[in-house]
């Protein structure tokens, strides 16, 4: 027996953060799960929504492409944009095929390992609810807006984060987070790919009543922009914490040192990618997360 058939580990996020952090869970196969944001209303899923409805499948293409490990036609195909003038310009396949079994009645999360199995995905993939839902923000002088981009680019600290409408979790998804020896929140964007599932009270409370994981939030190595960008790091693991109803994170992981967050467990690594320091290194990751999994 080996700790990727003993363990079980759960990522909660969205894009490019969660997408790097199960390429590195790779070797876990099916015990690796990534829950993943469908918030999104930019670009080509944006567009999507905007035309067909249903829930932002950028996120879960983004992750499905980190995890292709041998590149083949069928992968081409869904990794392919559109270019040119006219409709389809900037659109991606994948988007497209995965919205076309939605309006073909498949369940996302059906929709989704149709397409893990078409692509040799081991790692499971769920969206964090299969109901359409948009992330709302109500800023520190009481006014609210709508839409993921637009909380980005929000001037105004913001005091509250909410889902619009209130959508039932996955229920794969919180079994998956009851099960797992280790629940991992990030990197990514703090409000538009961390905090979404956190909304869905019970994925929420899910993670607070597996008080046997190791519950481990790993920063960022690149500063953000906008509302999250003026967050302290304290502040993002109280928003955490309070949206696991005060569940105390067990790890922060990163690569600099907090000697100010005297409160929090801070572990500290290089985990940056020897060419692209504002990336996460897959190994370096890996390294890290079975070093606390074996603690």
């Amino acid at each position: 027996m080996t700790i990727y058939s003993e363990k079980k580990v759960v990522a909660i996020g969205g894009g490019h953060g969660l997408g790097r952090m199960l390429a590195a869970l790779k070797d876990f196969g099916a015990n690796a799960t990534g829950i993943v944001t469908t918030t999104d209303n930019g670009g080509s899923t944006g567009r999507i929504r905007h035309c067909q409805g249903g829930i932002a499948w950028g996120d879960t293409r983004n992750c499905v492409n980190q995890l292709i490990t041998e590149p083949s036609i069928s992968s081409m195909m869904f990794e392919y944009r559109f270019k040119g003038a006219g409709e389809l310009d900037g659109h991606n396949l994948g988007n497209l095929m995965l919205t076309a079994l939605d309006n073909l009645s498949v369940r996302p999360l059906d929709a989704i390992n149709l397409i893990r199995n078409m692509l040799k995905v081991d790692v499971n993939l769920v969206p964090m609810s299969e109901h359409p839902s948009d992330l709302k923000a109500l800023s520190k002088e009481g006014k609210w807006v709508t839409g993921e981009t637009s909380v980005d680019e929000m001037e105004a600290d913001l005091q509250r984060l909410d889902l619009e409408p209130e959508v039932p979790a996955t229920k794969e998804g919180v079994q998956a987070i009851e099960q797992a020896d280790m629940i991992i929140l990030g990197p990514g964007s703090f409000l538009t790919s961390i905090m979404p599932p956190l909304l869905l009270p019970e994925i929420g409370r899910a993670i607070a009543g597996n008080s046997a994981a190791k519950l481990v939030f790993v920063e960022n190595l690149s500063p953000e922009y906008g509302p999250a960008g003026r967050m302290s790091l304290r502040e993002k693991l109280e928003w955490c914490e309070r949206a696991c109803q005060g569940r105390k994170l067990d790890v922060v992981l990163g690569a600099e040192s907090h000697p100010e967050l005297s409160d929090w467990n801070c572990v500290t690594t290089d985990l940056a990618s020897p060419n692209r320091d504002w990336r996460h290194d897959r190994q370096k990751l890996h390294a890290a997360i079975i070093e606390l999994l074996s603690q």
